[in-house]
């Protein structure tokens, strides 16, 4: 299976639902750990920030220092699960709320090591169908941030120290499969670590338009996934006729798993650009008109909010294959590095600022509409890339 490049990608892709599980699993026990470690609510939102947080520090050390250019990429990726699931496993020691806190911190810190060295590392094996790879990757952590929601919907009660254990546990065994892995027949040179690396990622133009359209869509995919259920919520009380949040929540984020699928396998036939940019032009229009909605008619509500998941995570991986294929070889790592660092960095702003709009304007229902121009600049960015000369290396010239 490991000369197999599609038995790879099934093996790395199920290792990283193992270790991305410990991203959300305190999410998924938020109640039971508010209460059994006695934190307030505020700090309990952190045990989710802390993660995006620690992961946006990770990631743009892991760019300054170049580690997934330098370093052996499963060893890497080894690395980074063992300390993830080790943080993961201290709050079962019950620990004070700032111990908590800082745990998900260094949780997310260690995942920055595992996902953009994974999307790297898939990169070896593929070198056409590289959308539709990255895009499957994508898929399944996007499932991994459904399930906390199913959960709820399902109003299944766990003991929470067996969720925070189970994650630990298939943290620790994702090591294992890492470790069997090897890059494939497409390797990027390797490189020597220099501070002024992190310049030579930031200067390189097509790169960073690509990434400017990450940052767009950056801008709307995680505070629409945190809020959305605060947002159906709201609307049930002002009259939309739907029974259950938690289950259209679920469905609306899980639903961008075949989006992403769907989205690869296109970015690989008409350019990932093209592909991209219908993604994010689709997405903010959904993020317009859903306020409209807000009261019903349910079946219309639903509706937008299942193609605004389909398509709103459907592009994510089409910015990171872009990037690996226009980046210099030798800074592949360090240039995916840096796209999510800065990425995540911009979802710590938003998910802070859809509750702080909602309580100024005094309602829920216009408040996505704050997220529409992050897809529609990401629209720009990636027509703008597609002109570009460079743009030929991207999908094999299919751009």
């Amino acid at each position: 299976m490991q000369d197999n490049k599609w038995g790879v990608l099934c093996t790395i892709g199920f290792a990283l639902v193992l270790t991305l599980s410990t991203w959300f699993s305190a999410t998924a026990v938020a109640t039971e750990l508010q209460h059994a470690l006695d934190m307030t609510a505020g700090q309990i939102a952190w045990m989710t920030n802390g993660v995006q947080l620690g992961f946006v520090t990770g990631a743009l050390l892991a760019s300054f220092f170049s580690i997934a250019d330098v370093w052996p990429m499963t060893r890497v990726l080894a690395i980074g699960a063992v300390a993830a699931g080790l943080a993961n496993a201290s709050l079962l020691l019950e620990p004070g709320a700032g111990f908590a806190i800082a745990a998900r911190f260094i949780t997310g810190a260690s995942l920055a090591l595992v996902y953009p060295t994974a999307m790297k590392f898939i990169g070896t094996w593929f070198k056409t169908g590289r959308g539709l790879a990255m895009g499957a990757v994508v898929g399944a952590l996007t499932l991994g941030s459904a399930s906390p929601h199913l959960i709820r919907a399902l109003e299944v009660g766990f003991d929470w120290r067996l969720i925070i254990a189970i994650t630990s546990v298939a943290c620790f065994v994702s090591v294992l499969i890492f470790l069997t892995l090897k890059e494939g027949p497409y390797p990027f040179k390797s490189a020597q670590f220099s501070p002024g690396q992190i310049r030579a990622v930031v200067r390189n133009r097509p790169a960073m338009l690509a990434n400017f359209g990450y940052f767009g869509h950056m801008w709307e995919l995680y505070a629409f996934w945190g809020w959305l259920l605060a947002f159906v919520a709201a609307a049930q009380l002002s009259g939309l006729d739907l029974r259950n949040a938690s289950l259209l929540t679920f469905a609306a984020i899980a639903m961008g798993a075949p989006g992403c699928i769907l989205a690869g396998w296109l970015a690989d036939r008409i350019g990932r650009c093209l592909t991209a940019a219908l993604c994010m032009a689709i997405s903010g229009t959904c993020a317009v008109l859903i306020g409209f909605v807000y009261a019903g008619p349910a079946m219309l509500f639903v509706a937008i909010a299942l193609v605004w998941g389909f398509t709103t995570v459907a592009d994510s991986a089409q910015f990171s294959a872009a990037v690996s294929e226009v980046a210099d070889p030798t800074l592949v790592g360090s240039s995916l590095a840096f796209q999510m660092g800065v990425g995540f960095a911009i979802t710590i702003f938003t998910i802070w600022l859809m509750p702080q709009i909602a309580e100024a304007i005094g309602s829920w229902r216009w408040t996505f509409l704050f997220l529409a121009p992050g897809p529609f600049l990401g629209v720009l960015a990636m027509l703008s890339l597609r002109a570009h000369p460079e743009a030929i290396r991207i999908a094999n010239g299919k751009r």
